[in-house]
């Protein structure tokens, strides 16, 4: 059953996080809210395109606590599950991807637009920064919609 959330939002019991590429956001979200409500909701990610695993992203997430070695990039196509209460994508490709995909099988779509860090030019504290700020405001983010009263 889903359960309002602070904003009236209905909470939903499943959840699938959409980027370009699957490769930094959406397995950041993926792995975040599941560390907050993995015993709450179903959590996948997915990309338009699978991507590869970025090296920064590990570093960052295992900072935070999460362990992301083992995460495969894979794309919408991909997944063994297609029934999600609602797809959050992060990205305006994948927004416009998701609302195609989503239109075939009455999923909600929310967008939240998050700063690809690996287009951040600099040093590489620069970029680290720029990984840990998209982590962050995610997990902000994430908290926010999700929680409870």
């Amino acid at each position: 059953m889903l359960q309002s959330d602070q904003d009236g939002k209905m909470r939903p019991n499943s959840v699938l996080f959409v980027c370009g590429m699957n490769a930094i956001r959406s397995p950041m979200a993926e792995a975040i809210t599941k560390k907050h409500f993995g015993h709450d909701i179903f959590v996948q990610s997915a990309g338009v395109n699978a991507g590869t695993t970025d090296g920064f992203m590990l570093q960052v997430m295992d900072e935070f606590g999460i362990d992301m070695r083992n995460h495969k990039p894979s794309t919408l196509e991909e997944l063994e599950d297609e029934f999600f209460d609602i797809i959050i994508t992060l990205s305006p490709e994948a927004h416009h991807r998701s609302l195609d995909w989503a239109s075939e099988r009455a999923i909600d779509v929310e967008y939240w637009p998050t700063l690809d860090p690996s287009t951040v030019a600099g040093s590489r504290q620069q970029v680290v920064d720029a990984y840990c700020t998209t982590r962050d405001n995610l997990n902000k983010r994430i908290l926010k919609r999700f929680e409870h009263n």
